[in-house]
């Protein structure tokens, strides 16, 4: 990763990524415990976080749900063969609906794979997953070319890079 030079990461700054590379505490004030592991202050914590973000040095602050502990049992990778035109379009379209946890896209792979729109789809079982798929493949109506569901089998531990 290539960071500008006009934000070099200092000793806080790596003390906080460190800090938060594992999830944000779950208590009412996360950013104050942070700040309290590292010997800063909230409002400091939240900048340094802030700017660490403009900078791309880090993708993302947010929640990444257990979606089995919640209820959600019937999750499904939807994948679909859209126009390469439209596919930015409609992947945010799709990630927009409250079912949907993530949207890309990814390459082809000719003649097997013909799919370039992922879409992870959350429903209580797979009956209801279908349902659902029926919703987005309405919503795109003759741009589905095609389409199929590959249903989770197992939790898979979603981490990220550490340093």
């Amino acid at each position: 990763m290539n960071i500008p030079e006009s934000i070099q990461l200092d000793y806080l700054d790596r003390r906080i990524v460190v800090a938060t590379q594992g999830g944000l505490p779950l208590v009412p004030e996360p950013y104050r415990q942070i700040a309290a592991e590292v010997n800063s202050t909230a409002p400091e914590v939240m900048k340094r976080l802030q700017a660490m973000l403009d900078a791309g040095v880090i993708r993302r602050i947010g929640a990444v749900p257990n979606h089995y502990t919640l209820g959600f049992r019937g999750n499904g990778m939807s994948v679909w063969d859209v126009p390469d035109e439209k596919v930015r379009m409609h992947g945010r379209a799709i990630g927009d609906l409250d079912f949907v946890s993530h949207a890309y896209r990814r390459p082809r792979h000719l003649p097997e794979w013909p799919y370039n729109l992922f879409a992870m789809v959350h429903g209580k079982d797979r009956s209801e997953v279908m349902e659902k798929v029926k919703t987005i493949a309405d919503m795109l109506g003759e741009d589905n070319r095609a389409h199929e569901v590959l249903f989770s089998t197992r939790i898979l531990k979603k981490t990220g890079m550490r340093i």
